[in-house]
């Protein structure tokens, strides 16, 4: 896919904010949520890649910003993205109360393999998850690599009483996945590449090596809608969108990745709006009646103000940028 040279850098720099956003509920270690925001002629978009990432890296979250703001989006294929919610690694006490914030999403998924947690704690955070949604709801479980083959096997043979609709990155490599994809082959629990396809060099070789049976795609980590769409059609296999932690003008991107996909079967993981404590719109992209309308956000200059970043902070994010610009031209 032929990418257009990006804009001036100064343009970009010229309409950055930079938000530091409190989460409700401690997720991927963290607490806050950082993000840099842009306007281009297309409308907003969001530069949010994880602060341990190089610029090597980064730099496809600035590319898909940067398409995003100034390029009209591929037509859609619907108007509204059925969404799951995220149970993030909590106790099982705590279910019901995560739940509520997602109004009428018929799918949960689940983190496991949590660091500092057993495999009770999970069995028993998914064990809630399905008597909360009782036996119509999709429950899915996310390892986030966090097993090796054994223990993958081992814990998800256990957790294979709750019915998965399937089973996300339970091993780091893209052999790994291929040999517990090849020991569950009687199970009836399909495998989702995320990391794998996201954090390679070949987003293709998890395919080509048989690994999984379904792709978890991000559109600022993969480089944007175009790309991800490019690489979900050589792959050949059914892909789910998810987000990662975005504010809800990141979060409208991904539902327009979700829009253009052909023949979507998945519930798409774009309602982790309701993991944050405040976003940067009085109307943030949340389920409603188990989906989100695919739409373009426009922060409201006085939640920028009041979440903006320290100015240690937004000078970070704007070298980062900087950093990331140069590995685009």
């Amino acid at each position: 896919m032929t990418r257009l040279p990006p804009p001036p850098l100064s343009e970009i720099l010229e309409s950055v904010h930079v938000v530091s956003l409190p989460l409700a509920t401690r997720f991927r270690g963290v607490d806050v949520r950082e993000a840099a925001l842009f306007e281009g002629p297309e409308g907003w978009a969001e530069f949010s890649p994880f602060v341990e990432y190089e610029p090597d890296e980064a730099s496809a979250w600035l590319a898909a910003a940067i398409d995003f703001a100034y390029e009209p989006q591929p037509l859609p294929h619907r108007d509204r993205i059925g969404v799951n919610a995220t149970m993030p690694a909590v106790e099982a006490a705590r279910v019901p109360e995560i739940l509520d914030r997602y109004d009428g999403c018929r799918t949960v998924k689940v983190k496991v393999a949590e660091r500092g947690q057993t495999l009770a704690d999970d069995l028993a955070r998914v064990a809630a998850v399905r008597e909360a949604m009782g036996p119509e709801g999709r429950v899915r479980v996310d390892a986030n690599r966090g097993w090796n083959v054994d223990e993958a096997e081992h814990a998800l043979h256990a957790l294979a009483e709750f019915d998965l609709e399937y089973a996300e990155q339970p091993c780091a490599t893209i052999d790994e996945l291929a040999e517990i994809r090849a020991r569950l082959r009687d199970w009836d629990i399909p495998i989702a590449a995320d990391e794998s396809v996201r954090r390679e060099s070949d987003p293709l070789a998890v395919a080509r090596a048989g690994a999984a049976d379904l792709l978890v795609v991000k559109a600022q980590p993969l480089g944007g809608v175009r790309r991800v769409l490019d690489i979900v059609e050589h792959a050949g296999l059914p892909a789910v969108v998810s987000s990662a932690l975005e504010t809800s003008v990141g979060l409208a991107q991904g539902a327009h990745l979700a829009a253009a996909l052909p023949g979507l079967r998945y519930d798409c993981g774009l309602a982790t709006a309701s993991l944050l404590a405040a976003d940067v719109t009085s109307t943030p992209l949340v389920a409603a009646n188990g989906s989100l309308p695919v739409a373009r956000v426009t922060p409201d200059p006085d939640l920028l103000a009041r979440h903006a970043a320290s100015a240690e902070r937004r000078d970070w994010w704007l070298a980062r940028i900087r950093n990331c610009y140069a590995e685009l031209v």
